[in-house]
């Protein structure tokens, strides 16, 4: 079995992506919100999702788009923004170890916190568009 290391390139953030994308695609909860959105575009939300963790963990600035709105109208509520950072969390502790992973965990964390304070701001103020 490979050593764990910190998360400190590109190729594990993929691998990160990937193993953790192939959980919530056999997640009860998760499943079913991806597939009715993604649809056949897995692919493209992988693409995309690297570009991202790129820029936030990597400081390499290859990631252009706004995370929000795709997720403003979905059906999701608290418990399945737990599922996913339990998740997520889980992969990058079963993948990962040393100040990146952690950062990596704490950074879904708030992203987790903000996207729930946005969509309880939307849900209590309907007219508002994005």
């Amino acid at each position: 079995m490979e050593q764990k290391h910190d998360i400190l390139a590109l190729d594990d953030i993929k691998l990160l992506v990937n193993a953790f994308y192939n959980k919530v695609a056999d997640d009860v909860l998760l499943a079913p919100i991806f597939n009715e959105r993604l649809h056949d575009h897995w692919s493209q939300h992988l693409a995309k999702m690297y570009t991202f963790w790129q820029t936030v963990l990597l400081e390499e600035y290859t990631y252009n788009g706004r995370p929000f709105p795709p997720h403003a109208r979905l059906p999701i509520d608290a418990t399945h923004f737990d599922a996913w950072l339990s998740l997520f969390s889980e992969t990058v502790d079963n993948l990962f170890i040393g100040p990146k992973a952690d950062e990596t965990k704490w950074r879904a964390g708030k992203m987790a916190e903000m996207f729930q304070h946005k969509l309880a701001y939307i849900k209590n103020n309907p007219l508002n568009i994005l």
